[in-house]
């Protein structure tokens, strides 16, 4: 997860165009020729961009930018202190 590109993901991009390139990227990790490399990548960019789809909703729900933003990444950290 990287904060940076979450922001540039939620400036530059609406939901619907996010959770469409979520949707191609999880279609490629079913090719059964994806290295674990590939898959590396690909779930990091997942996961980018499926914090700027929350992003979106929390700004749209009157939260907002950083706190949305920040709120996510101690969500994040939160379910990795917890594993």
């Amino acid at each position: 997860m990287k904060l940076p590109v979450i922001r540039q993901f939620y400036q530059q991009q609406s939901a619907e165009n996010l959770e469409k390139a979520v949707e191609v990227l999880e279609s490629f990790c079913e090719f059964r020729g994806a290295t674990e490399d590939d898959l590396n990548v690909v779930g990091e960019l997942i996961t980018n961009m499926l914090g700027a789809v929350e992003v979106h909703a929390n700004v749209q729900n009157g939260m907002s930018e950083k706190d949305a933003l920040n709120g996510f990444a101690q969500k994040v950290m939160g379910s990795i202190d917890k594993a």
